[in-house]
Order: C-alpha cells, then structure tokens, then sequence
C-alpha cells in the first residue's frame, strides 16, 4: 500500500512543476531607461563637478604655495624655508584627505540612489509576479543567475516596463 502511494506521488509531481510559471528579467536593460535613473546620473555629475572644481581651486593654491616657495627659498631664513616646507606637506595631505572624502561620499551618494531605482524595480517585479502568477522571476543582472533556459521561462521585462511607465 506504501509503495502504491509513493509511487503515485512521484508519478504526479513532475506534472505539477510544469503547470508552474517562472520569468526572467534583466533589471541592467530596465534601469538606465528611467527617468529616476537620469536625473540620479545629473545629480551625481553636479555633485562630481563640485568636487571637481574645489579640487582645482586646492591645487591651485598648492601650486601658487609652490612656486612661491622654490623661487625664493634660497632668499628664506631657515624658520621661514622649514615653516614654508611644513605648509607645503600639509596642503598635500589635505588634498589628498579631500581625494578620499570626496570618494567616499560619492560611494555614498550613488549607493542611496541606486538603491532607491533598485528597490522601485524591484517592486515592480514582485507587482508583476503577483498579477502574472509566477512562482518565481529571474533577474539576469549581476551574474546571480548564471544560467536561465529562456524558452522554459517567460520574458517579463515589457510588463516591469509597463508597471513602471517606461515606453
């Protein structure tokens, strides 16, 4: 009698996996073409610029302190030369202190903006998943997934497209 069931319930397992609905998607397709995805590159490329420019403006100075320096440091008592010397180290580790702030606040700024556009994707996708009755959607993105068998699953990307208004 065991065996009658165990059998009949392997028999019919495999033909409840195909009524099953899988997708795939690639979010690297979906994101550039949105608009929040734009106006984060122009704001990542005002904030760049700014740093840009107070980066020109500290070598600048660095560089006038420079000059400055070799062309009169024959002239300079040693107080003033080893001052001078002292102030010209210290521009450069505050320039190089700026270079690592700015990256780091970069870092910062495109993760929360990325994150933002993700997790409106990603909603979209769990929105479609849930009105399509899929089991499960595949992001092709990132290498997560190294391998989805695209005649076995449904491409969704147009219905993530439509959810979040992208033509």
């Amino acid at each position: 009698m065991r065996k009658t069931i165990i059998i009949a319930l392997m028999a019919i397992l495999p033909f409840c996996a195909f009524a099953q609905k899988f997708g795939h998607i690639n979010s690297a397709d979906i994101i550039p073409l949105m608009s929040e995805y734009k106006a984060a590159q122009t704001e990542m490329e005002e904030l760049l610029k700014q740093y840009q420019d107070e980066l020109n403006y500290m070598q600048t100075e660095y560089q006038k302190k420079e000059d400055d320096y070799f062309k009169n440091r024959e002239t300079l008592p040693e107080n003033i030369r080893t001052r001078r010397e002292q102030e010209l180290m210290d521009s450069q580790q505050k320039i190089r202190e700026y270079l690592e702030s700015c990256q780091m606040n970069k870092d910062q700024k495109e993760a929360q903006l990325m994150g933002d556009i993700e997790s409106k994707v990603l909603k979209a996708i769990q929105a479609v998943g849930e009105e399509g009755g899929y089991v499960c959607i595949f992001n092709l993105a990132g290498g997560a997934v190294p391998f989805v068998n695209s005649t076995l699953t449904t491409d969704v990307t147009e219905a993530v497209k439509a959810k979040l208004g992208i033509k």
